[in-house]
């Protein structure tokens, strides 16, 4: 156990980069962050025995960012093969999915239809959902800004992009957009650090991440944050 907490945090210090831009994982402010991801980052911290620093970020890039700086020990963030090359990711703790939402007159009405020739899609520049759409799609622009709605709306572009909780409020509450309720991807949330640790360190939180989901940690973390505890991992 001292050799792991001293390989995952060399200052003595556990940093935990938390990405408040992701609703589902994280809420509140720098000053006072809450959500599944703090959570885990403090129960990683007391099992170790180190103190916790939560470095907190708006964006997944950023995030990504601060762990691939040395700003952060670890970071909470979608598997995806641009970050693999760079992050020791666990097993997932939780599944999101992407979802479209379009202006209600939109001819667009299936994600297939989306990857079309002419059409424009606003996403937040380095989120899970960039990264994916940036692989796979064939036809459509993809069209990047601070947050995939503002960039949708300052544009009037033909699509906005986002995690399926955020984006159906957004719609919700917006009566000139509807959302294409198919899923376009997964999004598969873990916890992960630097290429560089020890695979006893890398092992350590794969099995902390599988056991914290086994005994109704991360659903009760979910719950309390207002969140669904069916994203669970099984």
């Amino acid at each position: 156990m001292t050799t792991v907490a001293a390989d995952l945090a060399p200052t003595g210090v556990l940093r935990a980069s938390i990405n408040l831009g992701n609703p589902v994982l994280a809420q509140g402010t720098p000053e006072a962050p809450a959500g599944i991801t703090v959570d885990m980052a403090r129960e990683l911290a007391k099992r170790l025995g180190l103190p916790l620093e939560l470095v907190c970020f708006d964006a997944a890039r950023k995030s990504f960012e601060a762990l691939t700086t040395g700003q952060a020990d670890i970071c909470f963030l979608a598997i995806e093969p641009a970050r693999a090359t760079e992050v020791a990711f666990t097993a997932p703790y939780v599944v999101i999915e992407g979802v479209f939402a379009v202006p209600r007159e939109s001819k667009l009405t299936t994600v297939a239809d989306v990857d079309a020739p002419g059409v424009r899609i606003g996403v937040k520049q380095g989120s899970a959902y960039d990264l994916y759409l940036t692989r796979t799609v064939r036809h459509a622009t993809i069209v990047r800004g601070s947050d995939g709605v503002d960039v949708f709306r300052a544009e009037g572009l033909d699509v906005a992009a986002g995690i399926r909780q955020p984006i159906t409020q957004y719609v919700a509450a917006n009566a000139d957009l509807r959302l294409i309720d198919e899923r376009f991807m997964q999004i598969q949330q873990a916890l992960g650090t630097t290429k560089d640790k020890s695979a006893e360190t890398v092992a350590y939180l794969t099995g902390l991440v599988d056991a914290l989901k086994a005994d109704g940690f991360v659903a009760a973390s979910l719950s309390a944050a207002g969140q669904s505890p069916a994203l669970v991992v099984p």
